[in-house]
């Protein structure tokens, strides 16, 4: 029976990417480095820790990684309080709000920084509907690594055969598939060069999720 529903943030709740594509890409031009398209896809789903961490590696990039950390975030939150249209994706507001009516469990398990969901939730005044708000910059490791999952289900208090996760990157549904919990791949029109092989159902509308829907 299903209890608890797992949501991540970016691409599913909200769209920032075009926020993060231009603080990525600004601090990228002002280190003087050149991330093809096909690299920066692969950054989807992991904190921007992991990400610099990435970057550094490639590049050699001197500066160390909790300086490049604040000024991606520095340009972010700029970014973020002028942007005027930011919305909640189509059709997720509703679907937020029918779960929480009908009683199953909401937890939040993004790759973002906290202050980043506490800007999004704050924003759209989500936080009555989530339980538990779980960081990725609280892991050693992004997803694929499973352990946000893993510690979203832990504090569900719920077994994880009663849980789904909703995500729309390659990394979150392979770290959902490696949790072993039921994963609900959603592709919308924002979503680039993802695999949604491993998911148990994919969706290209919320429409297509309603609570009798997730109860089957």
């Amino acid at each position: 029976m299903l209890q608890t529903v797992i949501f991540d943030m970016d691409g599913v709740i909200v769209d920032t990417e075009p926020v993060h594509n231009y603080a990525y890409y600004q601090h990228f031009k002002e280190l003087g480095i050149e991330v093809s398209a096909e690299m920066y896809a692969s950054f989807t789903g992991n904190s921007t820790k992991n990400v610099f961490q990435k970057i550094k590696d490639h590049f050699g990039v001197a500066e160390d990684i909790p300086t490049l950390v604040e000024k991606k975030r520095s340009l972010f939150n700029d970014a973020f309080d002028t942007k005027a249209d930011l919305f909640l994706l189509e059709g997720v507001e509703e679907l937020i709000k029918q779960l929480h009516q009908n009683g199953i469990q909401l937890i939040l398990a993004s790759s973002s920084s906290k202050v980043t969901i506490n800007r999004v939730f704050n924003r759209f005044k989500l936080h009555t509907y989530f339980s538990h708000i779980v960081s990725g910059e609280d892991f050693p490791q992004s997803k694929p690594n499973p352990d946000i999952f893993l510690e979203a289900v832990r504090l569900s208090k719920s077994n994880k055969e009663n849980c789904i996760v909703i995500e729309d990157s390659t990394n979150g549904i392979k770290a959902a598939n490696a949790a072993g919990i039921f994963c609900v791949g959603y592709r919308s029109v924002n979503s680039k060069k993802q695999d949604y092989s491993l998911a148990n159902l994919v969706i290209d509308r919320f429409e297509e999720l309603d609570f009798n829907t997730i109860l089957k």
